[in-house]
């Protein structure tokens, strides 16, 4: 069986290189995508720079609004901004946002550095991701607009959802009550 196996990968790799299947990729977009460390909840790994609201706004309105909506309200794709703070159990998934719903600062900053915009994954510069941050932050009224965000202040930043990371204690399970979009 492993005989098998091993000449249909031999073949397959034949027959891909015959009629030339795949793109070569080169060292500079390897590099695009190659993001580490991988920023953790208490904020190892998040690179030097620093965020401002109203730059935010700004990269928002041109990269991000045409997918989220003008106020983070979502469509075509999901809502950013939304109340109530924080889930519970009669909350509806499309209601799920950044600020009822993310427990770390530092994984939004993760996540928007990695896939955001839409199709464009990992072409934010660290800056851009730190203002959009501090936007989207503001926006949810976790901070104020004249809170800086950077590699010191946004691991100490509170999410109102943090709490949701407790176990139930009957379930012993977290989230028990919920069900993903």
């Amino acid at each position: 069986m492993s005989r098998l196996l091993l000449v249909l990968v031999v073949l397959g790799l034949a027959f891909a290189a015959r009629y030339r299947l795949g793109t070569p990729i080169s060292e500079e977009l390897a590099a695009q995508y190659d993001l580490r460390p991988v920023v953790l909840p208490d904020g190892r790994g998040l690179p030097p720079g620093e965020g401002k609201v109203e730059e935010g706004r700004r990269i928002y309105a041109e990269k991000c609004a045409s997918c989220h909506g003008a106020n983070g309200e979502g469509y075509p794709f999901n809502r950013l901004v939304s109340e109530p703070f924080p889930i519970t159990p009669d909350t509806e998934p499309v209601e799920y946002a950044i600020g009822n719903y993310w427990q770390y600062p530092t994984t939004l900053f993760d996540y928007i550095r990695r896939a955001m915009p839409f199709g464009q994954g990992g072409t934010l510069s660290n800056e851009e991701v730190y203002h959009l941050v501090a936007y989207l932050l503001y926006m949810n009224g976790i901070t104020d607009a004249s809170t800086p965000v950077n590699q010191a202040t946004l691991p100490r930043i509170r999410m109102p959802a943090r709490d949701l990371l407790h176990l139930d204690p009957e379930t012993k399970r977290r989230f028990p009550w919920l069900t993903l979009p």
